[in-house]
């Protein structure tokens, strides 16, 4: 099927490039690109590049070179329209119908965009005359430089009712097209159409690729809202948009920090700031749209509103809105300013330092959740009971295993520090003695005799009864198949390792999971730096003399799984057993 233009600039503004080809070879920014080893010919130095602001991949080795849509279609093997389609599945849109009115719908869109620009070039061509000194004063009094006015294409919406209206038909621009846009109100009693705007200094929204597609317009007088925007249109779905996005995506694209604040004024005042990168929704709360397109230009964004208990609390909301949807690597942050003040009256006070200290104190989403749910009297067992259901309340919104897992350590543990059990040291299990002490070794609780498991003969196992062979062998086994580090993803962050160096490794598959499902085993080694590095290396070439010959490469992935489950459990089996001995 064909696609419309427009469809396809939605899916590259949504998706990103890098992430994409990222997932088949490890890339490094430097720079405007990212450079790394080509994907489709071997080789040793990097000849690989990725150019997100041109939207194309070149290898200077193998020349291959292409667009988004080519990469998918070479690596995964597949056809133009089945490229799109999972593509469209990532940037989290619908696939359009097939039908004969895509290119009446393109058309209708164009003459829509058209329409939203001219009125752009029309807002702010009123600002500067007789009619908008008042507008003028006001944004004077704001202390906004000429420089920002044009950057952001601020405007004035003259008082007269009609006054759009009047001078778009009189250019030929129909009054369905304006209705369209927005730009103009049809009353439901049948009176005649006027305008929706009106004595309002005006700011164009834009869409990811900088056209405007609605308006956002601040009051001058006493008219309710203070804040009115564009209605929901075939352009305009503040649901899915940022004010600020075109530019904050290009500024993000020179890792510049990604700030979410509340407004327009915001977003200008950061800028000024030197926070280019700087958003603010459509008068609404935050979307999950809205926050995957944060997540689109940064792994963590840093939420910026007001220094007051409103923005606290709107703060408190986000995060745990943003619960479900968090990834290994993606969270958010929260700056917290001073009481009574939001970026744009600190940036015109003089004050940006300020802003720049609370934006690099920025606290993560866990320590807002702590804070919030730890907060006010828990001295009684009850109230503390009662803050452990809350906690476990909001581990259970986390979608991700991994990030559960870890969310579920991470509240175990501050809940350890704060009320420690009697006669344990502050800081509760984590404390606890090594398991690697030899037996009769002194305790911080005194001697204690460490406990020798029972020999068990099986799947990873030794006579001796040490955990190393099954470390060795869960590892090497997800070494050798990267596709299982996905299918135990969850078992394997419960899972705990004595030897430091395999415990390493652990750990980074850990972090690169997300990366290695399409890897080979090869590729997934090269992933992984360091300690991590070389243990991965020295079991991927011991592995072909291991008595479990399931962790070999080559062998069915079914088979795989069932065997390391089964090693798994006895080494969480052994591990119960050594912590009830002890607890």
């Amino acid at each position: 099927m064909a696609f419309t233009e427009q469809f396809l600039d939605d899916i590259r503004s949504r998706v990103s490039l890098a992430q994409v080809v990222g997932k088949k070879t490890k890339l490094t920014k430097r720079g405007r690109e990212h450079t790394g080893l080509c994907p489709f010919h071997h080789e040793k130095s990097p000849s690989f590049t990725v150019n997100e602001d041109k939207g194309f991949y070149h290898c200077f080795g193998c020349q291959a070179h292409g667009s988004l849509f080519d990469f998918v279609m070479k690596t995964e093997g597949i056809e133009f329209p089945e490229a799109v389609e999972r593509l469209a599945g990532e940037a989290g849109l619908a696939m359009p119908a097939r039908s004969p009115r895509d290119a009446e719908t393109r058309d209708e869109r164009a003459v829509l965009t058209e329409a939203c620009e001219a009125a752009a070039a029309w807002f702010m061509d009123q600002l500067r005359q007789r009619a908008g000194a008042e507008a003028r004063d006001y944004l004077e009094s704001r202390q906004l430089p000429p420089e920002a006015l044009q950057k952001f294409r601020i405007g004035f919406a003259p008082e007269g009712r009609t006054a759009l209206k009047d001078t778009f038909l009189g250019r030929g621009i129909s009054e369905k097209v304006l209705l369209d846009t927005g730009l103009i109100i049809k009353p439901d009693d049948g009176r005649e159409t006027y305008d929706r705007f009106r004595n309002r200094v005006m700011f164009p929204i834009t869409d990811a690729r900088g056209r405007v597609v609605a308006f956002g317009g601040r009051t001058l007088g006493d008219a309710k809202p203070k804040y009115l925007n564009s209605p929901e249109t075939v352009l305009f779905h503040k649901g899915t948009l940022l004010y600020n996005l075109a530019n904050a995506r290009v500024a993000s694209r020179d890792s510049a920090a990604v700030i979410l604040s509340e407004g327009y004024t915001d977003v200008i005042a950061l800028t000024l700031a030197g926070y280019a990168a700087a958003v603010a929704p459509l008068g609404t709360a935050v979307t999950d749209n809205q926050l995957k397109e944060l997540w689109r230009m940064a792994p963590e964004p840093i939420v910026c509103l007001d220094g007051d208990a409103a923005g606290w609390n709107a703060a408190v909301r986000l995060a745990r809105h943003a619960l479900p949807l968090l990834q290994p690597g993606h969270s958010l942050r929260f700056a917290a300013l001073p009481a009574g003040e939001d970026p744009d009256s600190l940036v015109r006070q003089g004050r940006a330092a300020e802003v720049k200290a609370a934006i690099d104190a920025a606290i993560p989403l866990s320590d807002v959740l702590w804070r919030t749910a730890s907060a006010g009297d828990r001295s009684t067992p009850e109230r503390r009971a009662g803050l452990n259901a809350e906690l476990k309340d909001l581990v259970r919104e986390i979608t991700h295993p991994v990030v559960r897992e870890y969310y579920k350590r991470y509240f175990g543990t501050q809940l350890q520090a704060a009320f420690p059990a009697p006669g344990r040291p502050q800081g509760g299990y984590a404390q606890r003695p090594d398991f690697r002490a030899k037996p009769g070794a002194k305790t911080p609780w005194g001697p204690r005799v460490m406990p020798k498991l029972a020999s068990r003969r099986g799947l990873g196992t030794s006579d001796s009864g040490s955990s190393r062979p099954r470390e060795r062998v869960l590892l090497a086994a997800l070494v050798n198949h990267p596709a299982l580090v996905s299918l135990v993803e969850e078992q394997l962050v419960q899972t705990s390792f004595a030897d430091a160096e395999l415990d390493t490794l652990r750990q980074s598959l850990l972090d690169i999971a997300p990366l290695v499902e399409s890897l080979d085993s090869a590729g997934l080694r090269a992933q992984l730096t360091g300690t991590a590095k070389q243990v991965a290396e020295r079991l991927s070439a011991e592995s072909t003399s291991m008595a479990d010959k399931f962790v070999q490469a080559g062998i069915d992935l079914a088979e795989v799984e069932a065997c390391w489950r089964d090693v798994w459990e006895q080494h969480m089996r052994a591990a119960s057993e050594i912590e009830h001995r002890w607890f």
